[in-house]
């Protein structure tokens, strides 16, 4: 059985990790999530919260991309696959599907649909990769871990700034 401790002590425990981690000097986290056959690494800063993915109630004359509507506590967020947007196949939602409330902090209620989180990572874990090149400018550049696997950094700003984001109505036959 897990070790119950109060919610008080939750909230002092993370404070005190809060604080040692933004007095060590350490380079921002990253959080790397996959969408679909990518693999991403979101500034923690911008990736807000992250949730198991709830029911979403589907948009009638939209993008294959947009998922729908999710009700998060009482609001309702509009919910972007972000592996179908960036052009992969729509995946299938599954038990690690995760949402990223990526909008809440810039004060849009817009989620991005991921498949899988897969928690924190250093910056200094990864190597820049100098090939790597993508016109679109909310993706920020690439990384490559000590396994070569190419990490593309989302820029979330841009990303809910870019029209075609905006657009999520289907194009009219």
């Amino acid at each position: 059985m897990a070790k119950r401790i109060s919610l008080r002590e939750f909230q002092q425990d993370l404070t005190r990790r809060l604080a040692e981690m933004s007095n060590s000097g350490r380079r921002s986290a990253l959080l790397a999530v996959t969408a679909g056959s990518e693999n991403w690494l979101v500034d923690l800063s911008d990736a807000g919260e992250i949730i198991a993915a709830p029911s979403l109630t589907g948009v009638p004359l939209t993008r294959n991309w947009f998922r729908g509507l999710a009700n998060v506590r009482g609001n309702l967020f509009s919910v972007v696959d972000l592996a179908a947007y960036c052009g992969d196949p729509l995946p299938p939602l599954t038990s690690e599907s995760r949402m990223m409330l990526v909008g809440a902090k810039h004060g849009l209620h817009t989620a991005l649909l991921v498949s899988r989180a897969l928690g924190l990572r250093s910056l200094d874990d990864f190597e820049v990769d100098e090939t790597f090149s993508d016109a679109r400018p909310w993706i920020g550049g690439a990384l490559r871990d000590s396994q070569n696997r190419l990490w593309k950094r989302l820029v979330v700003r841009p990303l809910l700034a870019d029209p075609r984001f905006l657009d999520a109505g289907a194009d009219a036959r």
